[in-house]
């Protein structure tokens, strides 16, 4: 009996185990869902290889589409084959991998994929790509790299940008570190590094930020089992920076998970309750595990399993965090499968639960308190336009503006764009309540 091309990944090639990864992503599952499962099947001398194609097809995705389709003389409509032809394209102009292995290597994965009529297609393009590499490279820079509705989309809200903003989402994010102030001070955690001889340097914005120079095995690093750091985003990290003074004070932090802003928080001030909230469980389990590592939790901190649409806190609070669920458009650096999973209809129903997650937090705060609203977006929908109609329906809230020398300044709130080694996009607006 023939075993089917999607049959257990043992004897397949790691080529074809990527595109296996590929073909998962393009059927709607996000990356992180699978990685770890595809993974286990890949050698460990293979896993940085494995990863790097996965990673670099996709933030490529659309820019290798558009450099394959004025190659083929009829559309293959085979998810297969064009999944091959951009693995082959990739490796061939954006890694160091050899030309020949490239080649042999993508063509065998399309043949124990089940493509073997096909594949004499693949082979044929990618040798033409090693003989015209020069003008490849060079469409490829050029394309967008961006789902043509969310270019529309980003052309409408920013114009002028637009060609800026799809290059630096198509770049590599840095690792950024954020230095547990309670256990050292980002000097001194610097020298640390220095002595083990690890090149890193200071974040220009936040003044608990890190960036590595180079890519590391986190666990790896000197003091993470003792609490020593975070990773986290430099523009996530502005979020505490941008809060009042929470000592002694009762905080919400609504859709809390993964916890940075949660743990940052704590680092920054001696609250007197902390409720952490989020709907997924397994993630506030991850939540609770880092703040045991940072030597953060207590009494004082509750972590609860909750939808922040109906939640209703026990006492009205002082200060709320939203970092509310957003397209994700603005860390697309780190995240290059929501290139292929985010629709443009999906928009209007991130704006919808936003809404209702605000409507519904306004209500926990006391008078006087403060929210932040957040986002790592950067469509104007769920941004300063979610801003504009939710002033323009509560009388009672009164914007702080964010003096500040970074970001874009909107109608409402401060906008951060994804910038090569900084951060990602970020949306940051704060609020009073005042009735």
């Amino acid at each position: 009996m023939k075993q089917s091309p999607h049959a257990s990944g043992k004897n397949l090639n790691l080529r074809a185990q990527v595109v296996k990864t590929l073909l998962a992503v393009q059927n709607g599952q996000s990356l992180q869902s699978v990685l770890a499962q595809h993974m286990n099947i890949v050698s460990d001398k293979d896993r940085a290889l494995y990863h790097e194609l996965v990673l670099g097809c996709l933030r490529q995705w659309h820019s290798l589409k558009q450099l394959t389709l004025p190659l083929l003389s009829k559309p293959l409509e085979n998810q297969v084959v064009e999944t091959c032809l951009y693995l082959g394209l990739y490796q061939l102009l954006c890694t160091r991998v050899a030309a020949h292995a490239a080649i042999s290597e993508t063509v065998d994965a399309c043949k124990q994929l089940g493509m073997e009529s096909l594949s004499g297609v693949v082979n044929a393009i990618l040798r033409r790509a090693t003989r015209e590499s020069e003008q490849f490279y060079d469409v490829l820079e050029q394309a967008p790299g961006l789902p043509s509705w969310l270019s529309k989309r980003l052309k409408k809200d920013w114009g002028e940008q637009l060609a800026e903003i799809s290059y630096e989402l198509k770049q590599l994010a840095p690792l950024t570190l954020r230095v547990n102030n309670r256990q050292v001070s980002r000097d001194e955690y610097l020298d640390i590094l220095e002595d083990e001889g690890i090149a890193a340097h200071r974040c220009e914005i936040s003044d608990v930020g890190i960036v590595m120079d180079e890519s590391l095995h986190i666990p790896s690093l000197p003091g993470f089992e003792a609490g020593g750091f975070s990773v986290q985003d430099e523009h996530a990290q502005l979020c505490a920076t941008l809060l009042p003074n929470l000592d002694d004070k009762f905080v919400i932090d609504a859709c809390a998970e993964p916890g940075g802003k949660t743990a940052h928080i704590l680092e920054r001030y001696d609250v007197k309750k902390l409720i952490a909230l989020d709907q997924d469980e397994k993630r506030l389990k991850r939540l609770s595990e880092n703040l045991e590592r940072l030597v953060l939790a207590g009494d004082h901190v509750d972590v609860v399993t909750a939808d922040a649409i109906q939640w209703q806190s026990p006492e009205l609070a002082d200060c709320i965090v939203l970092d509310a669920p957003c397209t994700a458009v603005g860390v697309i650096r780190r995240h290059p499968d929501i290139r292929l999973l985010r629709q443009s209809t999906d928009i209007q129903q991130t704006v919808e639960l936003q809404k209702q997650i605000l409507e519904n937090m306004w209500q926990q705060l006391k008078v006087g308190g403060t929210l932040l609203y957040i986002t790592c977006s950067i469509l104007k929908a769920e941004n300063e336009q979610q801003m504009v109609n939710f002033f323009s329906t509560h009388a009672d809230a009164q914007e702080i503006k964010i003096e500040a020398d970074w970001g874009v300044e909107q109608i409402h709130g401060r906008q951060l764009f994804p910038q090569v080694g900084h951060g990602d996009g970020f949306f940051y607006c704060l609020m009073q309540k005042t009735a």
